[in-house]
C-alpha cells in the first residue's frame, strides 16, 4: 500500500474526506456565503457546475456550515423524480409516511413545515441533486410549492444542484416563470494551476505528509491532463502515488505522471 511507502496515516484522495480537511478555494468559500445567507432568508438558489467540479462535496461542506438546531436539510437525488416522490422523500425525511395523492401530500408537507417552525424553530433547507435531469413537470412543481403564503416569505430555502445545462434550460422562454423566481445563482468552476497545486498539498496534509511528494513539474502536468477537475486530480495522483510507490520513488516526478496518463488513464 503506498500509505506506508510515503508515510501517510490517511488516504489523501478520497471522496470520504471529512468536510473540514478539505481544500476550500475561494469559489468554495463565496458560495458557501451566499448559501447561508440563502438559508436565513429562505431563497430559491441554483447552483451549477460541470462534472467534477464538486457541486456535490459543496453540498456536502454546505450541510455542515449550517447550525442543525436552526436549519434542517432535506436531500433528494433521483433522476427521475417525480411530485408525488418528491414530497414522500421529503416527508419521510421529517419522519412521516406521505399521503397518497400529490395534493394531499404538498397540503400535508406544508402543515409540517409550519410545525417545525413554530414548535421547533427549525426552517427546511430542501437540496435537489441532480436537478439538469428533472423534467418541466417537476421543475414546475418546484415553483409553485414556493407559493405557499400566495407570494409572501416563501416556506423554506430551496437548492437545485445541477449541471450546467441546468442553468441553460432555465434560460429558455419556457422556464421563465421558474427562472424569475431565482433568488441566487452559484457556478462552480475548474481549478487553476496555483489552486490544482493548493489542492494536492492539502489533501496530502490530510493524509500526514510531511513533505512534498509531487514535484511542481508533476503538478503542472496533473493540472494539464485535470483541466482543473477534482475528480481527475484525484485519480492522477492516486496512481501516481501507486506507480511511486511500487517502483521505489519517494518524490513523483512529471515523466511518471506522464508514464502513468499514458500507460493506466488514457
Amino acid at each position: 500500500m503506498f500509505e506506508t511507502f510515503y508515510n501517510l496515516s490517511r488516504v489523501p484522495f478520497s471522496r470520504d474526506i471529512p468536510t473540514e480537511d478539505l481544500y476550500k478555494s475561494v469559489v468554495l468559500e463565496e458560495t458557501l456565503g451566499r448559501l447561508q445567507y440563502a438559508a436565513e432568508r429562505r431563497w430559491f438558489a441554483v447552483i451549477t457546475g460541470d462534472c467534477g467540479t464538486g457541486k456535490t462535496t459543496t453540498i456536502r461542506c454546505y450541510a455542515q456550515t449550517l447550525n442543525p438546531a436552526k436549519f434542517k436539510v432535506l436531500y433528494i437525488s433521483d433522476s427521475k423524480l417525480t411530485p408525488r416522490h418528491f414530497y414522500k422523500g421529503l416527508l419521510e425525511q421529517l419522519g412521516h409516511e406521505a399521503k397518497f395523492y400529490r395534493g394531499d401530500a404538498k397540503r400535508q408537507l406544508h402543515r409540517e413545515v409550519e410545525l417545525m417552525q413554530v414548535v421547533h424553530h427549525q426552517q427546511p433547507v430542501v437540496v435537489v441533486d441532480e436537478a439538469h435531469l428533472l423534467d418541466k413537470e417537476m421543475l414546475e412543481e418546484v415553483r409553485f410549492l414556493l407559493n405557499m403564503n400566495m407570494d409572501a416569505q416563501s416556506p423554506m430555502a430551496l437548492i437545485l444542484v445541477g449541471q450546467n445545462e441546468l442553468w441553460d434550460r432555465l434560460q429558455l422562454q419556457s422556464y421563465a416563470a421558474i427562472r424569475q423566481r431565482i433568488d441566487l445563482q452559484c457556478k462552480l468552476n475548474y481549478y487553476d494551476r496555483s489552486e490544482v497545486g493548493a489542492y494536492i498539498k492539502q489533501h496530502l496534509a490530510y493524509a500526514g505528509a510531511t513533505q512534498d511528494i509531487f514535484s511542481d513539474q508533476a503538478i503542472d502536468d496533473i493540472y494539464r491532463y485535470s483541466s482543473g477537475t477534482a475528480r481527475l486530480i484525484n485519480k492522477v495522483c492516486t496512481h501516481a502515488l501507486m506507480y511511486g510507490a511500487q517502483n521505489g520513488h519517494r518524490i513523483i516526478d512529471d515523466r511518471m505522471v506522464k508514464r502513468v496518463i499514458e500507460g493506466e488513464l488514457s
